[in-house]
């Protein structure tokens, strides 16, 4: 698809500021809306296991918040767009995981998962962008284990 450099540069801005947005929902109010990022019959693979649908990943959400305290930040870096039709795009960006069990201040420890994050965004008829399919595949981790 052809786009001006400003085009997409604008594209990415957006995108980028939606992932962004996205994982601050996760850390900051438990995911409890992170399925309105999503189309109803998305598709989202984490490092354990893939979900399907806005109602599923809802419970997903749920879930992790009943399991209690959890301190969590989702850092999103290296951030690339690629259009792919007029209301379509892939991204891909790698995330850096720090996250335990239990409520901050914890200690200090490298990041437990670095994560190539490959995501298709499609942009609804009111114009918002929401995620059809994103896909965590970790490149390095530890031994915490995550919630996915």
């Amino acid at each position: 698809m052809n786009m001006t450099q400003d085009e997409l540069l604008a594209l990415r801005h957006r995108l980028e500021a939606l992932a962004i947005d996205y994982w601050h929902e996760v850390d900051f109010n438990w995911g409890q809306n992170a399925h309105a990022y999503y189309t109803e019959d998305a598709l989202f693979t984490t490092s354990q296991k893939s979900r399907t649908g806005r109602a599923v990943i809802a419970e997903f959400y749920r879930a992790r918040q009943a399991r209690g305290a959890r301190t969590s930040l989702h850092v999103v870096q290296n951030f690339r767009v690629q259009p792919s039709a007029p209301d379509c795009a892939q991204c891909n960006y790698v995330m850096s995981l720090f996250a335990a069990d239990g409520a901050g201040v914890l200690p200090s420890k490298p990041a437990i998962m670095i994560a190539d994050v490959r995501e298709t965004v499609v942009r609804q008829a009111d114009g918002a962008w929401l995620y059809a399919l994103r896909t965590l595949r970790p490149l390095f981790r530890d031994d915490t284990s995550t919630t996915g």
